[in-house]
């Protein structure tokens, strides 16, 4: 293993043991790469990478930090990454979110109420055939996010809405390109809120599928298409 990496995990082991918790300020770099028996400059490197990904808060002139640790916070190193992928990656993005989101549904059906499905209606009856594309993407996000949010799993809805906004970009190329998007993308959308509203986890399951599935498609023969 090598020297940084056995870095990071110690300095990981310290924060799932609890001794360092959300908020918590390291102890300096000298006294710290001595308790765990390690160089300074390991040390050094295994703090920029716990940086990267949102674990450690380094204030300069202050010392370092532990993070508050929320999902959202710790799930941005996976948004900057998906946001590198070239357009073929996209895809693999979808078949992704294809696994994820209708599994989010299921679980957001169990604890649907009444202001849920109001409000996912109303998202809805504000979009119409006069929408510009980027109106109808911004939509599309905020009813996926709200679903996503009602699963009760912060770090399954940050997940999501990782992915999520990572395939903005295709969802745009299918409105300006795909005829009757917009009503399409609507009717999918009120059939999931009516399978939310009856109760029926597996339809709004089934529904979610379809409709996650119908843009990868389209994406993938795009693809295919400008590519052949």
């Amino acid at each position: 293993m090598a020297v940084t990496d056995e870095a990071i995990l110690k300095i990981k082991g310290m924060i799932t043991r609890g001794e360092l918790g959300p908020g918590d300020r390291l102890p300096p770099e000298k006294e710290l790469s001595e308790r765990l028996g390690l160089s300074r400059s390991s040390m050094r490197e295994a703090v920029k990478a716990l940086e990267v990904i949102r674990v450690l808060d380094v204030r300069r002139g202050d010392g370092t930090y532990v993070t508050s640790l929320e999902p959202r916070l710790l799930l941005e190193a996976i948004s900057f990454v998906v946001d590198l992928h070239d357009d073929d990656s996209v895809l693999e993005l979808f078949a992704v979110r294809r696994i994820l989101e209708p599994e989010a549904v299921a679980l957001a059906t169990a604890r649907a109420t009444p202001e849920l499905t109001e409000r996912l209606s109303a998202q809805i009856e504000s979009v119409d055939g006069s929408t510009s594309v980027e109106g109808l993407v911004d939509h599309d996000l905020e009813f996926h996010r709200t679903i996503a949010d009602a699963a009760g799993n912060r770090y399954l809805s940050s997940l999501i809405d990782s992915l999520s906004s990572s395939t903005v970009r295709a969802r745009i190329w299918r409105g300006l390109t795909q005829e009757n998007a917009v009503e399409r993308t609507l009717a999918e959308h009120r059939g999931i809120v009516a399978a939310l509203e009856r109760g029926d986890a597996e339809l709004a399951r089934a529904l979610t599928l379809v409709h996650v599935s119908g843009v990868e498609a389209w994406l993938r023969e795009w693809t295919e298409t400008a590519t052949s």
